[in-house]
């Protein structure tokens, strides 16, 4: 396993990288920092985790 960028609706919000037997998340963008250090089992695990934060924020849900 290695880094991996993680991108959302086409842009580039972060990255994930080897913990153990995990992926730890790291935040480039602000609307995602909630997940940052977060520790997830896939890169689907992670894109799904920000799909549900952007879409809790207030006025976000209307833009998926």
């Amino acid at each position: 396993m290695q880094k991996q960028v993680i991108e959302y609706r086409g842009e580039p919000v972060g990255i994930v990288v080897p913990d153990a037997d995990r992926l730890k998340f790291i935040a480039v963008k602000f609307h995602v920092i909630d997940l940052d250090e977060k520790l997830f089992t896939s890169a689907d695990e992670v894109h799904l985790a920000i799909r549900d934060l952007v879409n809790s924020q207030p006025g976000e849900s209307a833009r998926t």
